[in-house]
């Protein structure tokens, strides 16, 4: 997907969520870092361009929140969750670049439920690449790409990476030569032993 192609794919999920929710009143957008912050603030526009109403934009930060969070690093860095609104009774539109097993997903509701009661959630992605270990989806997808375990997607923003694009990627695996046992060379013994 190139930058035009991304450009049009948000405006058509910002007409998706002006459509599903006329009033907006209710509606605020949570994006979760890194990339579903910016993803956030640019459908926010597209909103307010589409509807006249520009909903309220925050940030999650999920690090602690993640079930693999101890296998991370001995001090995970974490970037701070900005939600300066109340979520109580309103329809949050969770923001993310890619749903992949629906684990960051999960822990981004877990986080989500802390800071109050919405009324609903929504989910929001520029790409579902399937491969669900969780029993998530989304409720507007940019692009949906079948892909295998061994794949990466790239969702690159201008905000982040420069470069408006996303790009599918072939995982390097390791391939780690088992190590062979010493070879032990037997004696031939002669006799009748």
């Amino acid at each position: 997907m190139d930058a035009p192609r991304l450009g049009r794919t948000l405006s058509r999920i910002a007409h998706e969520i002006a459509e599903r929710h006329p009033d907006l009143a209710g509606v605020v957008l949570v994006g979760i870092r890194t990339r579903g912050v910016p993803l956030a603030r640019r459908l926010a526009q597209r909103i307010a361009a589409a509807a006249g109403r520009e909903p309220p934009v925050g940030a999650l930060d999920i690090t602690l929140y993640r079930d693999d969070f101890t296998t991370l690093a001995l001090q995970p860095v974490t970037r701070g969750t900005e939600i300066p609104f109340s979520i109580d009774g309103k329809t949050v539109v969770l923001t993310d670049d890619v749903l992949f097993t629906g684990r960051t997903v999960r822990a981004a509701l877990d986080e989500l439920i802390d800071f109050g009661r919405p009324a609903r959630i929504e989910l929001a992605v520029m790409i579902d690449r399937g491969h669900r270990e969780l029993p998530i989806r989304a409720d507007y997808v940019g692009q949906t790409l079948d892909t295998s375990r061994d794949e990466v997607v790239e969702v690159r923003l201008e905000e982040q990476d420069a470069e408006d694009r996303v790009v599918v990627l072939r995982r390097e695996l390791e391939r780690r030569a088992a190590p062979k046992a010493p070879r032990v060379r037997g004696r031939r013994r002669s006799g009748g032993r």
